[in-house]
């Protein structure tokens, strides 16, 4: 039986002068159209594989199966390419609505989406380092986070600069985890040379060696070497954003040093 409707003429089999040419039973299926989108996923794919000094236009064409030309309709340059692999980061990512109420809360949560965003792709730090984030696609993320900024309270002043000086932090950070991430797979893959320790073999190595120096020189690096380096870079980050969102605490007109800067002793007092 058949579901056919009835009357509806039956599928002729196979002719026999056909068997000589498969290509007409089984066509290739249709190629997707490109797109900025399909280019970008491409590149990223490129730059895992390869990282940012070995990816070139003609290896993102060959992975996508066309000419170096055919990406030039999408994308300008190589420049305008690593900037779109950068937007591309922030596809889904929302930012909250600003509560002066969990405003640290509500930059914490910001700063380590940010991290786990340029450690999800090899080098991806140096390309936001490189690319400042005032494109179209960008501004409504730089404008929400100023948002929290002031209102939470913090001066014009500060509100300005802080959030260049949490990208810095953010991008400095991912992009030191990114070259040892990049000098442990060159251990692991037996490269002589270039072979590094691994972090927590040279941590040990770094506090024990802390530990031994004359006190009388060195007081301070024997007396932290426990602490200076620590197995989590997780706690590491975590350790300089309180830092940070301390020191813009300190700022605010209700706390004591918020006050002395509203009174002309801050950064900008002559």
């Amino acid at each position: 039986m058949t579901d056919a409707a009835p009357g509806t003429p039956a599928s002729p089999p196979p002719s026999p002068w056909d068997r000589g040419h498969p290509a007409r039973a089984h066509a290739a299926p249709a190629r997707l159209p490109l797109s900025r989108e399909r280019v970008a996923e491409a590149a990223l794919k490129v730059l895992d594989r390869q990282g940012l000094d070995g990816m070139s236009m003609r290896q993102v064409a060959a992975e996508l199966g066309v000419t170096v030309s055919a990406l030039y309709a999408h994308v300008s340059s190589k420049d305008d390419l690593l900037e779109l692999m950068y937007t591309r980061l922030f596809d889904g990512f929302e930012m909250p609505a600003p509560d002066p109420e969990r405003w640290r809360e509500q930059l914490r949560d910001y700063a380590r989406a940010a991290r786990r965003r340029l450690l999800s792709h090899r080098d991806m730090a140096r390309i936001a380092m490189a690319h400042v984030p005032f494109t179209a696609e960008l501004l409504p993320y730089v404008e929400a986070l100023l948002a929290i900024f002031r209102a939470a309270g913090l001066p014009d002043r500060i509100a300005a600069e802080a959030g260049d000086l949490l990208s810095t932090y953010i991008d400095g950070f991912a992009l030191e985890e990114g070259m040892w991430r990049d000098r442990a797979a060159r251990h692991d893959s037996g490269g002589a040379s270039l072979a590094s320790p691994d972090w927590r073999e040279m941590a040990d190595e770094m506090q024990t060696y802390f530990a031994s120096l004359p006190e009388e020189d060195f007081p301070h690096l024997r007396a932290l070497s426990g602490l200076m380096v620590t197995d989590s870079s997780d706690e590491r980050f975590d350790v300089g954003l309180e830092i940070i969102l301390r020191g813009l605490a300190s700022y605010l007109p209700d706390s004591a040093d918020g006050a002395r800067v509203q009174g002309g002793q801050g950064p900008d007092a002559a």
